[in-house]
């Protein structure tokens, strides 16, 4: 091949990754415009007419996004005839990773940082409870662009008055949220104990009693179908601890003590959930279920080795991993075992990034259990556990004991060079490759889920 023709086909492949990306970044733009749409349109599509202009906007933003593309092409032909067709061949992981980049990439250093956290309505609106989406909440995502917000029964008086606070929630929403509940079945239920009228789920080591491991997807796509209905997201279950001894912390939440067992059961609710429509969160990793004391009210500690969890909840974990689960939130657990000291586990490189990132693998969302536990607030500031979170491996955090001063702590700390914000983009692709997924299947039709 001569000079000219290698600098013909270098501008040939110059023109196609451009022409790839103005597609991607286009079509991004449409399908994160609809999604603000559809959040909004739950509640004000009440009349046939307003359905109808929805659809209209719809229809003349994805032409006039059709017919800017088809300009842009044409004028490359003209300018720069090519004597012979190029076929796209551009792998599915490079479109991907694309679209993900491009969301990622018109946000503000605030806005990145914001959007690491899950928090209650209350900690970014001031109000003692929550129960409508106004003016106040418009004005709080405004200025705190957070990941996602947590819902508990005191947030819920009624199907109509939750439904219209979440959908006026994500329409005044910047960017994609997580929307989520703890809606494990049996006592955790956050939905299925309030005033809504939603089909009952057993608890986790009642279904574990059938021995049947349908029951488990079948209640994961039963709490699914009522949190779709309701415009929730995320759903922080099921539990994969594995009951150790006499263990009381976590009672009747477990599925027992046979880690296979638990991993099939525990897989199967992953996916009735994730096959309908809501994302799933296995939790407390490393594993609670050894553990007598309870990380609300202050520290746990457990003297487990990392070969005795290696033989038991790992397994658990490995399972739901290859399902493809959307989250695996990591608890306040110490395990000088494997730490060297009482650091809680979400705060240790060792449990979040050596072992559940690198030796199992996992490329999905790592979440930090609720900050506001005793065992984290009685020994760490919300700006210093937040700082330690994301350090160690954590993407996302949940419910800080103070948001404000959390939040803080991040900023001041990539400002400062002490976290990279590379590292804050790099937990912000792992969320966005899950918020965005809709968007993606849509636009390659393919079922890509998360790493």
């Amino acid at each position: 091949m001569n000079d000219r023709q290698s600098r013909e086909l270098e501008r040939r492949e110059e023109r196609r990754r451009r022409r790839v990306r103005n597609q991607i970044i286009a079509y991004t733009v449409v399908g994160v415009f609809l999604a603000g749409i559809a959040a909004g349109g739950v509640f004000a599509g009440k009349s046939v007419w307003d359905k109808h202009q929805e659809k209209k906007k719809q229809q003349e933003m994805i032409e006039s996004t059709e017919e800017q593309m088809k300009d842009s092409e044409e004028d490359i032909v003209l300018t720069e005839p090519e004597p012979e067709p190029i076929v796209d061949e551009v792998p599915i992981e490079d479109k991907i990773n694309e679209v993900v980049n491009a969301a990622i990439e018109v946000m503000s250093l605030e806005d990145k940082v914001a959007g690491l956290f899950i928090v209650t309505p209350e900690s970014i609106t001031g109000v003692s409870t929550a129960i409508k989406a106004g003016d106040g909440t418009k004005a709080a995502l405004e200025k705190y662009a957070v990941g996602g917000i947590i819902y508990f029964s005191k947030n819920i008086q009624s199907e109509e008055q939750f439904t219209e606070m979440l959908n006026n929630t994500k329409m005044w929403s910047k960017y994609p949220l997580f929307i989520g509940v703890d809606e494990e079945g049996g006592s955790v239920s956050r939905i299925g104990s309030s005033s809504i009228e939603v089909e009952s789920v057993a608890s986790a080591a009642d279904i574990a009693a059938t021995g049947d491991t349908a029951q488990a997807y079948g209640a994961g796509a039963t709490i699914a179908g009522y949190l779709s209905r309701l415009s929730v997201n995320l759903d922080f279950a099921p539990v994969a601890d594995v009951a150790v001894g006499d263990s009381t912390a976590l009672g009747n939440r477990t599925y027992g003590s046979d880690p296979a067992a638990v991993a099939n059961f525990a897989v199967n609710m992953v996916n009735g959930l994730q096959d309908n429509g809501v994302s799933a969160c296995m939790k407390h990793f490393p594993g609670l279920g050894g553990v007598k004391e309870d990380t609300h009210n202050g520290m746990a500690s457990t003297e487990r080795t990392k070969e005795d969890y290696a033989a038991s909840d790992f397994v658990v974990y490995q399972q739901g991993i290859a399902a493809g689960v959307d989250f695996i939130m990591v608890s306040h657990l110490s395990v000088p075992a494997i730490t060297g000291d009482n650091t809680p586990s979400c705060l240790a490189p060792a449990v979040v990034t050596d072992i559940l990132r690198s030796e199992l693998g996992y490329q999905g969302i790592i979440i930090s259990d609720a900050m506001n536990m005793k065992a984290i607030t009685e020994y760490y500031t919300a700006d210093q556990a937040a700082v330690l979170a994301l350090r160690a491996g954590c993407d996302m955090i949940l419910m800080p004991e103070n948001f404000e001063t959390a939040y803080q702590g991040i900023l001041d700390a990539v400002r400062e060079g002490t976290v990279a914000e590379e590292r804050i983009d790099d937990a912000l692709r792992r969320i966005y490759r899950v918020k965005l997924r809709d968007t993606i299947e849509a636009q390659f039709g393919e079922n890509q889920g998360t790493e």
